[in-house]
């Protein structure tokens, strides 16, 4: 936070058109809107260094008839055994794990298959993002 100065960011994140994941969609948009702020502000010279360290995206996943499934719409988020947000780093860390049984409880391994899916889930958004970045 440092590096910021005496500057502050804010990113205010409005889902224009979703099927469900708007939490997600929003966290995973606004990093690419605070990278882009933060190249603006290095360009103004308000900012020196890079005060990120690392990406980070956000998907949601859930058991859909007995199924792991990844990047729920919002008919799949209604009947879903199981939902779940999971919010991670570009090196793949933890950053927020959120989860519900809706009607079952769920055992380790089906956890473990969900962070599994969603932690793919993530890294493909990483190499989007990392392609947006780049034009």
């Amino acid at each position: 936070m440092s590096a910021l100065g005496e500057n502050t960011i804010v990113l205010d994140c409005d889902v224009l058109q979703a099927d469900g994941g708007t939490r997600t969609a929003a966290i995973t948009g606004a990093y690419v809107a605070l990278v882009d702020a933060i190249t603006w502000a290095q360009g103004q010279g308000l900012v020196k260094g890079s005060p990120l360290t690392d990406s980070i995206s956000a998907v949601s996943v859930g058991i859909i008839d007995g199924k792991p499934t990844l990047d729920l719409c919002y008919e799949e988020d209604v009947r879903a055994d199981t939902d779940m947000n999971v919010v991670c780093t570009g090196s793949g860390k933890f950053v927020e794990v959120q989860g519900t049984a809706e009607r079952e409880p769920f055992d380790r391994a089906l956890l473990d298959q969900l962070l599994d899916l969603a932690l793919k889930g993530c890294s493909d958004l990483t190499k989007f993002q990392k392609a947006a970045l780049a034009k």
